[in-house]
């Protein structure tokens, strides 16, 4: 089958022929071997993060627009989706591993918290109030897929899911926010915990997360134009501009398929391993043009006020509520104490928390069979601090869906 591109980067994809294949592949605790598996490591990792609980809860978060009601706006599940449609395409073409590609895609936005970009501001506010840092979801989603999300083994155990270094790295490097153009991968093997600090800090390690980095941003910016029309954020003149936009570069209407075909085939034709994973510098600005439109129109909204307002509320009082029955180890008896008055929000929160806890405390008297078939890393240790504890709730927080998030808030509004 002929290509755009020529596959110019075979020779350089994430393979056993590469030197640093081992770095590629390595995990941080061995994974258990399954019998006459015909994956390889990354169709791995790509099953077990399409398994674990947090991929299933985007279906319920906010993509930009805090709609949960309407079945034709777009939610966090569905902008993945693109995200590993676009840059599958643009991966096979190239001659890049389709199987890293997509395994990075599917969980790219795991660390994203609920009520979107709102929710991610709320949480970084809590979290350098209290731990002196900022939340960002790249480096959020690498603690999901490292230490909080768990799955089954054959014996239904619950244990970490422990996915491979190339994915892990996609994820918390995959940023595409930042308006540039030919990304090529660092050539640096780091320490993802502890070296990766700020959004952005680093490319990906492999060509493959170049891929997902620039496809994030192809997929969702005709997506957020045809939501924001759907819901009649646009005017007369909003959209008079998006046709002049149009006209200014093929006269080609700019809606979710023709931004996505156009950019995939730029892409595909531009790329080199020379000059990296790069638009023409024709559509790259046209690609930073239609961010800037969104800005101004879209994510600046008036209309979005009264949910920013409401994101800010919701996550505020669940903190501080979860965070007022903090009593060093006997934390989990207060909270279920405390589940007399708020029973789905604390039992819910203890049960979860119990997990990631050292056992052998007299508060895990009564945690349920789930919590003792757990062998994963106990990273709240004994909830020896109040930051330990800040930390798990803004943990259980974050990876909350929307409608679970207003669930148990108005759990405590209701008498």
């Amino acid at each position: 089958m002929s290509t755009i591109n020529g596959r110019q980067f075979e020779t350089v994809k994430a393979s056993p022929a590469r030197a640093d294949w081992a770095d590629l592949i390595r995990r941080r605790t061995a994974l258990y071997e399954k019998p006459n598996d015909c994956r390889d490591p990354f169709e791995r990792d790509y099953t077990r993060i399409l398994h674990c609980l947090a991929y299933r809860r985007l279906k319920h978060k906010t993509q930009v627009f805090f709609n949960i009601e309407n079945d034709h706006i777009c939610t966090r599940m569905e902008h993945v989706s693109h995200v590993e449609s676009v840059a599958a395409t643009i991966a096979k073409d190239l001659g890049l591993s389709v199987e890293l590609t997509r395994a990075i895609a599917i969980g790219h936005d795991l660390g994203h918290a609920p009520f979107g970009h709102q929710g991610e501001r709320e949480l970084s506010a809590i979290q350098e109030k209290y731990l002196g840092t900022k939340f960002f979801h790249e480096r959020n989603g690498l603690r999901f897929v490292d230490d909080i999300e768990l799955l089954e083994d054959d014996y239904r155990v619950h244990r970490n899911l422990d996915l491979t270094y190339a994915v892990r790295d996609g994820i918390i490097s995959h940023c595409g926010e930042v308006d540039e153009n030919g990304l090529m991968p660092r050539g640096e093997y780091i320490d993802l915990q502890k070296e990766y600090l700020s959004v952005g800090q680093f490319q990906p390690f492999t060509w493959e997360g170049c891929v997902v980095k620039l496809s994030d941003k192809i997929a969702y910016v005709g997506r957020d134009i045809e939501d924001a029309r759907r819901l009649g954020f646009l005017t007369e003149e909003n959209m008079d501009a998006l046709t002049e936009l149009a006209r200014e570069y093929d006269k080609m209407a700019l809606n979710t398929t023709v931004i996505i075909h156009n950019m995939i085939y730029d892409v595909c034709r531009n790329s080199s391993p020379e000059k990296g994973i790069r638009l023409s510098e024709t559509f790259s600005h046209q690609l930073n043009e239609i961010k800037r439109f969104n800005y101004e129109y879209i994510y600046k909204n008036k209309r979005l006020q009264p949910f920013t307002a409401y994101a800010k509320v919701v996550i505020n009082q669940l903190f501080e509520v979860l965070l007022d029955a903090y009593r060093g180890e006997e934390t989990l008896e207060e909270l279920r104490a405390r589940a007399r008055i708020y029973p789905e929000l604390m039992n819910a929160f203890a049960d979860w928390l119990s997990k990631f806890c050292e056992p052998g405390l007299s508060l895990f008297g009564n945690t349920n069979e789930r919590t003792v078939k757990c062998v994963n890393r106990k990273i709240y240790g004994r909830l020896e601090t109040e930051q330990i504890y800040v930390q798990a709730i803004l943990d259980y927080i974050s990876g909350m869906s929307d409608t679970y998030c207003i669930k148990v808030f108005n759990e405590l509004i209701t008498y």
